[in-house]
């Protein structure tokens, strides 16, 4: 591994032991990282042991093939991936576009969509564990339905909860795609972030980040197209940012090459989430695109952000006190959580074969 640069005068090896600030310049903001937090006695809330095995098909459960869902329609009897518009949608393409001004208090009407992606037929098949060729459809998938929604809408959200922890609603392996019609505040922030770096070097952020963290000491999976790495500004404990390493706006510019090899990344790098603790690895994913409109899309590097919140085995990371009412804080360093995340074997941890499944009712 590369050593570090010093930082303003100071190396990261002689801030890494003390209290420190990170900036991320994604969203320009700062992170408090206090590494000697994690060693400290914990009392209070535990997360649940995991259910055991699960069922490769749930009779009662509303996303399973050729089931009743809550509203009434019967899924179809699908064989691979499944996509439907939610049942519960938080975005709507019947809504009002009133506005209200009122001075301080304002208000205006959002219009969207919001859809639900079912990854397998199979009930048991979490993204992590299915095979290359099964994985490389939901990204196919995520790609179509980018550009089907882009064409009307301003910024479209992919997305995955995985886990009770992170309010997954139904244990079957399922993300969404929400598509609404203005930037939302993150995607606003990376949009201006990305920009101003363009403006100022000639070159996309994220990709000189690609280039500058290659082979370091935050790399958890890297290959010939992607950069699995816990950034260095991470505010979760084993945050992840993934991004191509070859220039790509949005998911539908990612060639053959770089699709293929993300279907292998991905089940890599959810397995080492799983190897960590040794259990399922809750956690919060998403993709983050170029919006659509007329503005041009240059400074945008397509990437997907991981938002686990365990700590430890049974103990989650809670953002509450100093975090909501003064800045993100972080338990342990970028480096320390890509090294255990490294030095996780996943080879015990098989892909389990996509083959279509009947209803036995």
């Amino acid at each position: 591994m590369p050593s570090e640069p010093a930082l303003g005068g100071a190396s990261l090896d002689r801030l890494a032991g003390e209290p420190h600030r990170r900036y991320n310049p994604l969203i320009d903001e700062w992170v408090l990282v206090s590494a000697d937090r994690g060693r400290r006695p914990w009392l209070g809330a535990e997360e649940p042991e995991p259910d055991g095995a699960g069922l490769a098909f749930d009779p009662d459960c509303y996303l399973c093939p050729g089931n009743v869902r809550a509203n009434g329609n019967v899924n179809p009897d699908y064989a691979e991936t499944f996509v439907f518009t939610n049942d519960f949608s938080a975005l709507r393409p019947d809504t009002s576009t009133a506005e209200f001004d009122d001075g301080l208090l304002r208000a205006q009407g959002e219009l969207g969509l919001c859809r639900v992606v079912c990854f397998s037929p199979r009930h048991d098949l979490t993204l992590g564990r299915m095979p290359a060729d099964a994985v490389r459809r939901v990204v196919d998938l995520w790609a179509e339905q980018t550009d089907e929604l882009g064409a009307s809408h301003r910024w479209v959200q992919v997305f995955e909860n995985r886990g009770e922890a992170m309010g997954a609603s139904n244990p079957h392996p399922h993300g969404q795609i929400w598509a609404g019609t203005t930037l939302p505040g993150e995607g606003a922030r990376e949009d201006s972030a990305q920009r101003a770096h363009l403006a100022s070097t000639g070159r996309r952020l994220l990709l000189e980040y690609v280039d500058h963290e290659s082979g370091g000491s935050r790399v958890v999976v890297e290959t010939a197209e992607w950069l699995a790495v816990v950034p260095f500004w991470a505010a979760w404990p084993f945050e992840i940012l993934l991004v191509p390493r070859r220039p790509a706006a949005r998911l539908a510019e990612l060639d053959d090459a770089a699709r293929d090899d993300l279907a292998t990344v991905l089940p890599e790098l959810l397995g080492r989430y799983d190897g960590l603790f040794r259990r399922p690895f809750p956690y919060s994913m998403g993709w983050h695109q170029a919006p659509f409109g007329d503005r041009s899309i240059d400074a945008w590097q397509v990437h997907a952000h991981f938002y686990p919140p365990l700590l430890r085995a049974k103990i989650r990371k809670f953002m509450v006190g100093y975090e909501l009412l003064a800045e993100t804080q972080r338990d342990l360093t970028a480096e320390d959580a890509a090294a255990r995340l490294r030095a996780v074997s996943v080879a015990g941890t098989p892909a389990i074969a996509a083959a279509p499944l009947a209803n036995p009712a």
